[in-house]
Parts: structure tokens; C-alpha cells; sequence
């Protein structure tokens, strides 16, 4: 694993820790309305940790077309990632101080990995 590597896979992990502690400060069922909370809890920790999860296989991938598919996965995690906190916060379950910061996160990660896809990418076609 390469420095870049290292680096952004630690700050997904820090990501996901993140999202844990947040849906874990979420009610609980079985109090009425809590299922609500629940199941978004649920969705967006699905989506969370597959990231790091993806990331984490694409790292061990030597083949160029797999790795940037991979990566492509984890755009779209992080992007159905962005959904549920976006939902989260206007349900007001959340507090914005909460969910704007990983909000930002969520695009500054966006960013890296689109740009990871397009440069592999461009080494694939030579």
C-alpha cells in the first residue's frame, strides 16, 4: 500500500467511525417513531462502511479496469451516502452541526475518487 493509499484509507475509516457513533446516538425501537430512525441509521451505515470496505479491496487489485471499478463503487456509496444524511438532517433527528461537516467530507471524498477513476483511467488507455 502506498502513502496515498495508507492516508485515504485511514480517513475513511475515521469517516465510518464517525457515522457509527452518530447512528448509535439515534433512538432506539421499540418507542413509537424510533423504527423511522432505525432504518435510516441502518441505510446510511450500509452505505457508510461500504467505502472503506471498497476501497480496501480495490487497494489489493493490480488490475487497472477492476481498480477504477471499484473506486467507481465507492463513488456511488458515497454519493447514496450524501441522500441519507442530507435525510437524516431534514428530519431533524440529526442536528446540522452534525451532519454539515460530514456532508463536506462526503464531497472532498467525491472529489478524490472521481479523480482517482479518471486518472486510472487514462493510464488504462495508455
Amino acid at each position: 500500500m502506498n502513502p496515498f493509499e495508507e492516508e485515504l484509507l485511514q480517513r475513511l475509516e475515521n469517516y465510518a467511525l464517525i457515522l457509527v457513533r452518530m447512528v448509535g446516538e439515534l433512538p432506539n425501537p421499540p418507542l413509537p417513531g424510533h423504527q423511522i430512525a432505525h432504518v435510516l441509521g441502518s441505510n446510511l451505515l450500509q452505505a457508510g462502511t461500504a467505502v472503506g470496505a471498497n476501497f480496501t479491496a480495490a487497494i489489493e487489485m493490480s488490475n487497472l479496469p477492476d481498480k477504477a471499478a471499484r473506486h467507481q463503487i465507492c463513488i456511488q456509496r458515497l454519493a447514496v451516502t450524501a441522500y441519507w444524511l442530507r435525510i437524516l438532517g431534514q428530519t431533524g433527528m440529526v442536528a446540522s452541526e452534525q451532519i454539515d461537516p460530514l456532508l463536506a467530507e462526503t464531497d472532498e471524498l467525491l472529489a478524490i475518487f472521481t479523480a482517482n477513476v479518471k486518472m486510472l483511467r487514462r493510464i488504462e488507455n495508455g
